[in-house]
């Protein structure tokens, strides 16, 4: 408790503060017996633009990033805004808005094939896409507004192609039907992921202010602004949780140095233009027909019998690609071993295809893959000793990850993996007792 101080004109009785906000108020009783306001902190003026534009209770109840990432979309939305002006006059002078001789049904009708070739385009890019943008919010973010340029450049377009109008404006209208999907669908997420007191509608509400812009300088100028405007925005927010992309920063890292990174150093090397490169490209989730397409169910119990319950592995030489099959009851810890099992075994393969000098432990591990390298035909047998060694060396290390991983600062309750939905049910003892048998 503060100490009670005594001035000139009474004695100081009460003091309260509005959050973390400089607001403060002062009550002094003054002698003849009444209280006596005294307000400290910014002006009427300033708290009103504060109220208006930010979240009650700002900074505490948004996440750290969540001002730069305002300031950059209020930027960008103010530069879409315009090329978005300019398309909407060019497709209405194209549907005849001001033409004499342009008549009702032709306008209608091709307003209608455009809302419908959107409506489709909609749908279709939900049910291919859709349980994707949680995982790659940043990118799929970008990826929106990118096409969204796009839609403009054709409606600011289309009235120069003649015969072609319709079809170019249903184009436009596919491309910002995704736009809808892929930007709604990631502001919610990144909105989601900045409301740190289960205030979401909050966030959001404040967030629409920035849709107070005023049209301004030339097309070409503001969408370059813009793009630049989202990428500087999307590479602002630092998410905690694990995606593919910052996973494999983080052990990548952890594999050339043994030290992990914190979350505020990968969100900033996070690629969110293109996804990650790899030797092999991870599926996770997948079914046990697309393992054994390229190594023999024998192999695989040879592998894994009594030692991973979680998920099975493999490697496809020929189509450059590592299936994880996920058991029915893995958990998100399951999954982050799994990709850190395929992880190490793309690093591995990266660092031996670039002739780099691997660390003491990982040594024998490269002089297998070099070992496959250097035969000339496909064996089975190697391979099933880069997965053993492999698997060895993935479930020693585990746990000592996820504890640093937890002291970085990262979730890993939750992860954004992009698994498919298939889950398996498996019994290696069973099948090896029937073998014997």
């Amino acid at each position: 408790m503060e100490p009670v101080t005594e001035a000139e004109t009474g004695k100081l009785v009460w003091r309260e503060h509005y959050g973390s906000t400089p607001r403060k108020h002062s009550y002094i009783l003054k002698h003849d017996g009444a209280l006596k306001k005294i307000s400290a902190g910014y002006s009427s003026v300033s708290h009103f633009f504060r109220s208006v534009f930010l979240p009650q209770g700002y900074p505490d109840t948004v996440s750290e990033d969540y001002l730069s990432y305002q300031i950059w979309d209020t930027t960008q939305a103010f530069a879409s805004s315009i090329t978005g002006t300019l398309a909407a006059h060019a497709v209405l002078k194209g549907v005849g808005v001001g033409d004499a001789s342009a008549t009702v049904m032709g306008a209608t009708l091709t307003w209608l094939l455009k809302d419908g070739a959107g409506m489709l385009g909609r749908i279709l890019f939900a049910w291919s896409k859709g349980t994707g943008l949680d995982c790659d919010a940043k990118r799929w973010r970008l990826f929106a507004d990118v096409l969204n340029d796009f839609a403009f450049f054709l409606d600011i377009m289309s009235p120069a192609f003649g015969s072609y109008f319709t079809l170019v404006v249903c184009a436009s209208g596919i491309c910002r039907s995704i736009v809808g999907v892929a930007g709604g669908a990631t502001r919610a997420a990144l909105t989601q992921h900045q409301a740190r007191r289960n205030n979401m509608a909050d966030v959001s509400a404040k967030d629409g202010s920035q849709t107070l812009v005023n049209l301004a300088e030339q097309i070409c100028i503001f969408t370059s602004l813009h793009l630049f405007a989202n990428y500087k925005a999307v590479t602002s927010v630092r998410m905690e949780t694990l995606n593919q992309a910052r996973l494999h920063l983080i052990l990548t890292h952890y594999l050339e140095t043994d030290q992990l990174l914190d979350v505020k150093t990968v969100n900033y090397l996070e690629p969110v233009l293109f996804p990650v490169r790899r030797p092999f490209s991870i599926r996770l989730g997948v079914s046990l027909g697309d393992l054994i397409k390229s190594i023999s169910f024998s192999t695989l119990m040879d592998v894994y019998e009594r030692r991973v319950e979680g998920y099975i592995l493999a490697l496809d030489m020929k189509r450059k690609n590592i299936s994880i099959v996920l058991a029915q009851a893995s958990d998100t810890l399951d999954q982050l071993q799994a990709c850190f099992h395929a992880e190490l075994i793309n690093f591995i393969f990266d660092q031996t295809k670039r002739g780099k000098e691997l660390r003491p432990k990982l040594q024998n591990l490269g002089q297998l893959i070099q070992k496959y390298h250097s035969s000339k035909t496909e064996d089975e047998e190697v391979i099933k000793s880069i997965l053993l060694t492999s698997l060895h060396y993935t479930e020693s290390f585990m746990n000592s990850i996820t504890r640093e991983l937890h002291a970085k600062g990262w979730v890993t309750e939750v992860a954004l993996l992009g698994a498919d939905e298939w889950r398996a049910l498996w019994d290696f003892d069973e099948l090896q007792n029937k073998k014997s048998n």
